[in-house]
């Protein structure tokens, strides 16, 4: 996989809704049901971290589930992207770029939406023929004032920022023209995952679906 066709793949992930879920799970046997409950509220890009023991039985059992789209974020090394890959992730998330990282990812296909933080950085992403990035920790990073400066020159990547997006802050990225869509872990909050409330997360992804 090229980095252009990468780029593309990503842009389409990024395109399907407003809000990537950004998810931290920590047991696999409530994977299907909160994939479930956020791609019934419009929501069917998921990104799995794989921060926890379980997170790969997760990508495995939410990649089961219809209209879901799932994706492996936090991927580090090559045996990050291969067991991803394996598990049924079909697009990974980084919190920055390695030419060894990007090397494992279009060696095994996987589109991913490599982080950056810089315009130096975006503008080596793009010299490779990343057009569509990650923009993280956004926050951190100057938030949506940073991001559009980074776009005005160099208009040609567009970005899912993520890290400190809430939804009380998420219109102020959706609104600028370099924005396909936000990461965010609002919509999956610990204690309703934990309560099983199922509903209510798919009430917070609802909400998360009407933002523009």
């Amino acid at each position: 996989m090229t980095p252009q066709e990468a780029s593309t793949a990503a842009a389409k992930v990024c395109l399907l809704a407003p809000v990537v879920p950004v998810l931290v799970v920590d047991d696999a046997a409530i994977a299907a049901d909160l994939a479930k409950a956020l791609v019934a509220g419009g929501l069917p890009a998921l990104e799995v971290t794989l921060r926890t023991p379980a997170a790969l039985d997760a990508i495995r059992e939410m990649a089961a589930v219809p209209g879901g789209v799932v994706g492996a974020g936090t991927l580090l090394t090559p045996k990050d992207v291969e067991d991803a890959k394996a598990a049924g992730a079909t697009f990974g998330v980084s919190p920055g770029a390695t030419d060894i990282l990007l090397d494992a990812c279009e060696a095994n296909d996987l589109p991913l939406l490599p982080g950056t933080a810089t315009a130096s950085e975006a503008m080596r992403l793009l010299e490779r023929g990343y057009t569509v990035q990650k923009f993280f920790p956004a926050a951190a990073n100057g938030g949506a004032p940073a991001l559009k400066a980074i776009g005005a020159p160099i208009p040609q990547v567009k970005f899912c920022p993520t890290g400190g997006v809430s939804l009380a802050n998420a219109h102020e990225y959706l609104g600028l023209s370099n924005t396909l869509c936000v990461g965010g872990s609002w919509v999956a909050p610990k204690d309703l995952v934990a309560a099983g409330d199922w509903a209510g997360i798919t009430a917070l992804a609802k909400e998360a679906a009407a933002l523009s």
